[in-house]
Parts: C-alpha cells; sequence; structure tokens
C-alpha cells in the first residue's frame, strides 16, 4: 500500500515527487525508516543511498545522496539533498 508521499529535491530541482510505501534515510545517528504516520521529525542527512520501496514486498530503489536534510511531516517525508547521484 503506497500511502507515503515522498519528495527528494535538490537546490537545482525536484528530481522524485511520489507516493511509496516506506524510505530508508541514512541520517547523521543512524539510518531511520520512514512509513505513513511516522512521528514528525528533522534529521541532517550524510552521504549515502535512499532505499525506496513502492510497497511492502518490493526491492528497493536506491539513490545515492550527498548531504542534506530530512522533514517527516504531516504531509509525508521530504529529503533535501545537497546532491543526487541517480543509478544511470
Amino acid at each position: 500500500m503506497a500511502d507515503l508521499h515522498f519528495e527528494l529535491v535538490t537546490p537545482e530541482k525536484l528530481v522524485r515527487a511520489e507516493d511509496v510505501y516506506m524510505v530508508v534515510v541514512p541520517g547523521t545517528e543512524g539510518d531511520f525508516g520512514v512509513l505513513a504516520g511516522h512521528a514528525p521529525l528533522m534529521s541532517v542527512v550524510r552521504p549515502g543511498e535512499l532505499a525506496i520501496y513502492s510497497s511492502a514486498n518490493a526491492a528497493p530503489v536506491r539513490i545515492h545522496v550527498e548531504g542534506g536534510f530530512a522533514e517527516v511531516n504531516e504531509k509525508g517525508l521530504t529529503v533535501l539533498a545537497e546532491q543526487v547521484v541517480e543509478a544511470a
């Protein structure tokens, strides 16, 4: 069930905006998963991979980010990345 609204943004553009099941974010205090209904949160993002799950049983899409911030609020998850390196 895809019900978490997720946006990945860089200073240049909106990279992704979609409804997903879960996103695992590389936070500075460790990786954390965000599902719909997650408590509000702000975190610094360390260089690493976002893992984006479109459904509970789906293999994740992985996108490398080079730092930034993550915010979870009632609207969903927004990752403001300094730089994104998408797989070819």
